[in-house]
């Protein structure tokens, strides 16, 4: 096992969800698995999960074992401090941080285990390449045609959204659209907070003055605070 498969099967769900319950006892419902985080901090947020009686929003940490927490310094982390379920492949430690923890040791096929200790002993250049020939054409067409439907309907229903929101005003949710994929991925959110702080009708009366847009763009991102002195920035503390 490896914490990548953990995350991999945490994140499809690929394990037995039949009576659920956290090492303490507590019946687990997971609503939402979470969205995976390749950044800093927990591997998944957004998560919803039903615990006893209440259901939590958070995000969701893995480890091989449940000792694993504290061998990373996540206890002295904050980036985990709104961490609402602890999943692990073992559970090695009868009293931990007081987090829930649920193991899933013994709610995973052995037969995905195999599947994938096969994969990655593979030594062909592409693991699956001897499996590939049983798909059948038409799975593969189906599959590509549903993979581009998808991808239009998601990006259809962000402009969609966008144009809700401004009255259907086309060119301001161009320029949210085109901020936002300056951003991508990471700072995406950030990018567009900017643009929806900035109406394009202010920037267009300042089209032919690159000082004055620059001025409202890094000023509206919060980049223009501190001291100035004869040209040079000085940063301050908070």
């Amino acid at each position: 096992m490896t914490e990548r498969l953990l995350q991999f099967i945490w994140q499809f769900q690929y394990f037995n969800k039949g009576d659920l319950a956290a090492s303490n006892g507590e019946e687990i419902q997971v609503i939402y698995p979470g969205i995976y985080n390749t950044n800093q901090g927990p591997d998944f947020s957004d998560a919803k999960i039903k615990i006893g009686e209440t259901v939590w929003v958070g995000t969701v940490e893995l480890h091989l074992q449940t000792t694993d927490w504290n061998k990373h310094k996540h206890e002295d982390d904050k980036n985990y401090s709104n961490v609402v379920l602890h999943v692990v492949w073992e559970n090695n430690q009868r009293h931990a941080n007081g987090i829930p923890i649920l193991e899933l040791k013994q709610r995973v096929s052995k037969l995905l285990l195999q599947r994938y200790e096969e994969l990655m002993n593979a030594s062909s250049f592409i693991a699956c390449e001897n499996s590939i020939h049983t798909v059948r054409d038409i799975t593969w067409q189906s599959w590509k045609e549903r993979l581009l439907a998808e991808r239009l309907l998601r990006k259809a229903k962000t402009v969609q959204i966008f144009q809700q929101q401004n009255n259907d005003h086309w060119e301001e949710s161009f320029w949210w659209l085109l901020a936002r994929n300056f951003g991508m991925k990471v700072n995406a959110d950030a990018f567009e907070a900017m643009a929806r702080s900035i109406p394009l009708n202010i920037l267009a009366k300042q089209k032919n003055q690159i000082h004055q847009i620059e001025a409202l763009l890094l000023g509206q991102a919060g980049l223009l605070e501190g001291k100035f002195e004869a040209g040079v920035r000085s940063w301050q503390d908070g």
